[in-house]
């Protein structure tokens, strides 16, 4: 299967449509784009296109300009950050989400506080565990 989330420059895409929380054109996409990085109308309608194709956007038909597509997210930030996470411990730690997490914690610069959200964490998901 291939990849179906986005990758690192359509993902610019999507914060963009979802910061608008609606639906955009592709050419109030560009506009907000140009804004931030230097890539061409041309590549930001084809990454607009490989979203529609992946299913992370889907379009309407504009009612008075047939050559106008309203483009809109069909897959939430979150939800594409837990697709792209289970396909990045798939294919670099084999599956073993530990594993992935151990390396992580090792090779990070965690706070304090941070750690103490990671424990607080872990005491939450041993709790759901204990009560199923």
């Amino acid at each position: 299967m291939g990849e179906i989330t986005p990758s690192e420059n359509e993902w610019l895409v999507m914060e963009i449509i979802w910061k608008a929380g609606r639906s955009m054109t592709a050419a109030e996409v560009i506009k907000e784009l140009k804004d931030s990085v230097c890539i061409s109308d041309k590549t930001i309608r084809v990454m607009i296109n490989r979203l529609v194709a992946k299913g992370v956007l889907e379009y309407s038909v504009d009612e008075k300009d047939a050559r106008v597509y309203h483009y809109r997210a069909v897959r939430s930030r979150e939800e594409c950050q837990t697709l792209k996470s289970d396909r990045f411990v798939k294919n670099f730690f084999g599956g073993d989400v530990s594993l992935a997490i151990a390396s992580f914690l090792r090779s990070a610069k965690i706070s304090g506080e941070q750690l103490e959200e990671l424990r607080n964490l872990v005491d939450e998901m041993e709790e759901a565990e204990r009560t199923e």
